[in-house]
């Protein structure tokens, strides 16, 4: 059980570096963007970059490169973290999964229909409706690291279930509503690659290599399908062994989790937020700020996730449909509904699949970072008011299926 503990802890600071690692590359964009580098900026993501081979070639600029093909790197990491949370982690049981599934739920729902009801009226507009609906773990996790003490363990421990049932919710949203005409013959062809994947995986085969292989085939399939090709991450993750022939020590997916986390936090996540967190602000007034989308986006994320999460959080806990985690009190509850609030990467993510021209991304950006600035910043005077707790002696909370830790918070 300590291992564990350990490997938690590790995450969690591993996570809080990333998230300062990622306000320094959304800075770093806005000043691109917004000083005499500006040209420079614009033309380095529409810089033409191919890949051909034979009749098969894949071209685009370079930002998509970065967005569809980087970033299923992301959501291949993210697949993993499902499956471990599902079969071993917090997700494993319903009493432990309950409060994470209900304040998801709300906090995916709630930003969403306050977005469509600003923008119901506008079919070109509508398409955004998901975008306030992600939650940005790093970044949140950056900010609870900044309050030591005032953040117990099991506060982070609930906020990482709820961002993994918010990135499942994202991955579902992406499949269904975000999918551009489809070409039966190339998805044919990826769901033949996922069946041999599945087959690996049922033949006991442990070794990486043919799994990354075939899931490189099964992203090219993907993205000439039409399904966004970052999906194809996902379905590679959900095939990767959970045991090995040493036993739990030797499991596949833990290594490979392991392995590739610092990638995706320390190079992936901020090129990706280099790439998109670009806003102009050229122009910008309060009228730009109260525009629907802006508007939308930032009131969904301020808003809507302190309403969707802490909301159906009290509703579940007062019906007896769940329980508050050990050690948290319903201001704790608040304090980390208002984190939830930070979407930022998964918000700008899906903002570039709702919107292709420049004039509704850069609205885009401008709500992400209002909405998220405004989150961050409420969650932490919140959970800061709650003030340090006297040391205790050490409680216990249920991490995983059989068993149970001591607190250090």
């Amino acid at each position: 059980m300590a291992q564990i503990v350990a490997k938690i802890q590790d995450f969690l600071r591993l996570e809080a570096s990333a998230g300062i690692i990622l306000m320094i590359a959304a800075l770093l964009a806005l000043f691109a963007n917004n000083t005499f580098l500006s040209e420079y900026y614009g033309a380095l993501l529409s810089t033409p970059v191919a890949i051909q081979i034979g009749a098969l070639e894949i071209a685009k600029p370079l930002l998509l490169w970065i967005n569809d093909g980087l970033m299923a790197i992301f959501f291949f990491l993210v697949g993993l973290e499902i499956k471990r949370e599902v079969l071993e982690g917090e997700l494993s049981t319903l009493d432990k999964a309950a409060l994470p599934i209900f304040a998801a739920i709300g906090g995916m729902a709630v930003p969403a229909l306050i977005y469509a009801s600003l923008n119901f009226s506008n079919p070109e507009t509508i398409s955004g409706w998901a975008i306030p609906a992600a939650t940005d773990i790093a970044f949140a996790l950056g900010i609870l690291a900044l309050l030591g003490a005032r953040a117990p363990v099991s506060l982070k421990i609930f906020l990482l279930a709820v961002a993994i049932i918010d990135d499942l919710g994202a991955i579902l949203v992406i499949a269904l509503f975000y999918t551009a005409d489809l070409s039966l013959t190339a998805l044919g062809l990826a769901l033949v690659g996922f069946a041999g994947l599945i087959t690996l995986n049922r033949l006991g085969v442990t070794k990486i290599t043919p799994y990354v292989l075939i899931g490189a085939v099964i992203w090219v399939c993907v993205l000439k399908s039409g399904v966004h090709a970052t999906l194809a991450g996902v379905l590679t993750a959900l095939t990767i062994p959970m045991t090995g022939r040493a036993g739990k020590t030797q499991c596949p997916l833990h290594r490979v989790e392991h392995d590739l986390h610092p990638w995706v936090a320390f190079l992936v996540l901020p090129i990706f937020a280099f790439a998109n967190a670009g806003v102009s602000f050229e122009g910008v007034s309060f009228a730009s700020l109260i525009a629907p989308v802006p508007l939308g986006i930032a009131l969904g994320l301020f808003v809507g996730k302190q309403v969707g999460v802490f909301g159906l959080s009290y509703l579940a806990v007062t019906s007896g449909l769940a329980k508050l985690p050990e050690g948290l009190g319903w201001r704790h509850m608040y304090g980390v509904a208002c984190l939830t609030g930070v979407g930022f990467t998964m918000s700008l993510f899906i903002g570039g699949l709702a919107f292709d021209s420049a004039e509704m991304l850069n609205d885009v950006r401008l709500g992400v970072l209002t909405g998220s600035i405004a989150s961050g910043l409420v969650g932490y005077f919140v959970l800061r008011s709650v003030g340090a707790k006297k040391p205790q002696a050490a409680t216990s909370i249920v991490i995983s299926p059989g068993g149970t830790v001591a607190d250090p918070a």
